[in-house]
C-alpha cells in the first residue's frame, strides 16, 4: 500500500493544544467528545464531533487490546452517542457469532457477573478488567451485543495451514467468504501489524488469517445493521482490524452504508509515520 504524504509536525502541534486544553481526564470522564480529524487536520469537539457520528449508520473504533485508555475511549463513544437517543448495537470482535444467545441473555439480565464472566474468556483472551465497563453499560442500557467473530480453530488453521486447508464443512462457517491476498493487502499487513506481527507463521498464511477475519466480522456486522435498520452499530476491534484496509474495506465493497473509522490516540501518532485520512477519519483525543 502506498504511504500517503505525512504531515507529522503539524499533526503533533494540533494534538499537542487537545491535549493541553483536555489537561490529564481519562476519555470516559472528560464530558464533552473530542476528535481529531485526518481529512482536515483539524480537532473537532462537542456538538461537531457529534454530527460526525450521527451521520452514519457504522462507526468502527480500534484498540490496543491491552490498553485500559482505548477502552476508556470506546466507552466515551458508546456512552456520548446513548445519550443522543441513537437506538445502538455493539459489535465484537471479542465473540463468536455461534455465541451470540449467551450475549442476549447477559443484556437481558438472565446470567449472573461470574458466570459471563467465563463465557467472555472462552472467547477472549484478554482480562475481563479490560472490557468490563463496556459489557456493564451494555447491559444497563440495554444495547444490543452482536458476536461477529467466527470459531478460533478456523482462524488458527488458516494462519497456521493457510485458507486451502480447510475443510468443505469450515468453508460452510464462512459463507461468501474468499481469501485473495492482494499486494494492497499484504503491505496493509506489514504496515498495521509489524514485520513480525505473525510470530513463526507463514506470512501468506498470516495474512490469509487477517483478511478472513476482517471479511467475516464485517459480513456478521452488515446481515445485523441489514435485519435491524433502526440501528447504528459501534464495533470494537483491534486497530490493525479496524484501520480502513481492514474489516472497513470489506464493508465499503459490499454495502453503500455510511460509516466512520476512529482510532484511540497512541504517542505513536507524532512520529513521522503518524495517520492519515488513508488509515482513519479521526482520532478519539483524551
Amino acid at each position: 500500500m502506498t504511504v500517503p504524504h505525512r504531515r507529522p509536525i503539524m499533526l503533533g502541534l494540533a494534538l499537542s493544544f487537545i491535549l493541553l486544553a483536555g489537561s490529564c481526564r481519562e476519555p470516559s470522564q472528560a464530558g464533552q467528545l473530542k476528535l481529531y480529524d485526518l481529512q482536515t487536520r483539524r480537532p473537532i469537539a462537542g456538538v461537531q464531533a457529534m454530527d460526525a457520528l450521527k451521520s452514519v449508520r457504522l462507526v468502527i473504533v480500534g484498540e490496543h487490546h491491552t490498553d485500559p485508555s482505548h477502552h476508556k475511549a470506546q466507552l466515551q463513544i458508546i456512552r456520548t452517542m446513548s445519550a443522543q437517543s441513537i437506538p445502538l448495537s455493539i459489535g465484537l470482535e471479542m465473540f463468536r457469532k455461534d455465541r451470540q444467545e449467551e450475549l442476549n441473555r447477559w443484556v437481558s439480565g438472565d446470567i449472573d457477573e461470574r458466570d459471563f464472566e467465563k463465557i467472555y474468556l472462552d472467547n477472549w483472551n484478554f482480562p475481563w478488567a479490560l472490557y468490563r465497563d463496556i459489557f456493564i453499560t451494555a447491559r444497563k442500557k440495554k444495547i444490543p451485543l452482536v458476536g461477529l467473530n467466527v470459531s478460533r480453530e478456523i482462524t488458527r488453521q488458516v494462519a497456521q495451514q493457510g485458507f486451502s486447508s480447510l475443510s468443505e464443512s469450515q468453508r460452510g462457517e464462512l459463507e461468501g467468504v474468499s481469501c485473495n491476498v492482494t499486494r494492497e493487502y499484504r503491505d496493509f499487513i506489514r504496515s498495521a501489524f509489524g514485520a513480525h506481527g505473525h510470530g513463526n507463521m507463514d506470512f501468506v498464511s498470516f495474512c490469509e488469517a487477517q483478511l478472513v477475519w476482517d471479511t467475516a466480522m464485517a459480513m456478521t456486522a452488515l446481515t445485523y445493521l441489514e435485519q435491524h435498520p433502526d440501528r447504528v452499530m459501534v464495533l470494537l476491534a483491534g486497530s490493525g482490524h479496524a484501520r480502513k484496509m481492514g474489516i472497513p474495506y470489506q464493508v465499503k465493497s459490499r454495502s453503500p452504508i455510511p460509516f466512520t473509522v476512529l482510532l484511540p490516540y497512541t504517542p505513536d501518532i507524532f512520529e513521522p509515520d503518524s495517520l492519515t485520512a488513508a488509515d482513519a477519519d479521526f482520532i478519539i483525543m483524551p
